[in-house]
């Protein structure tokens, strides 16, 4: 799996600012893991903290999907950047096609961001039942940040 050592601190400070606000904070607790991205290479679901040297993860895994279930069920608006897994793979699209499922059946405002995202919510055929969908992920995360973008800055002069 990508790790970007490099981010390693800044996570640990979003971590940090999440658990100092007393805001819960969900990861993974378990992945399907494969020793190469291929459709026809063993895979095993294995807890999150068990992924074995030269493997890696690449979808979540079915104790993940019921977790965040729980958690968006009470949400009143979710707000989904970025797939789960390796959805452009069937046998690793589970857990983003599942999550778009459960996101869609919540009583939520919906927003879905980024391409990728967007293009996972269409596999699952999900689409009509978010609330917004855009597929300018990064921008997404910006416009929520309160940063100013270019486009909509020209806009209003």
């Amino acid at each position: 799996s990508l790790v970007e050592d490099d981010l390693l601190d800044d996570a640990r400070a979003i971590m940090y600012k999440a658990k100092k606000a007393g805001v819960k904070f969900y990861l993974p607790v378990d992945l399907v893991v494969a020793p190469e991205f291929s459709e026809n290479v063993e895979t095993k679901y294995l807890p999150s903290q068990e992924i074995p040297v030269g493997w890696m993860g690449l979808d979540i895994g079915p104790a993940s999907s019921r977790l965040f279930r729980e958690v968006i069920n009470d949400a009143q608006t979710i707000i989904w950047n970025g797939p789960m897994g390796v959805f452009e793979m069937d046998r690793f699209a589970k857990g983003s096609i599942k999550m778009s499922h459960n996101i869609a059946d919540t009583h939520a405002t919906t927003i879905v961001g980024g391409g990728d995202t967007a293009d996972v919510a269409q596999k699952a055929g999900d689409v009509d039942e978010m609330t917004f969908v855009s597929t300018g992920g990064g921008a997404s995360l910006e416009l929520i940040e309160g940063k100013v973008l270019p486009g909509l800055e020209a806009l209003e002069s």
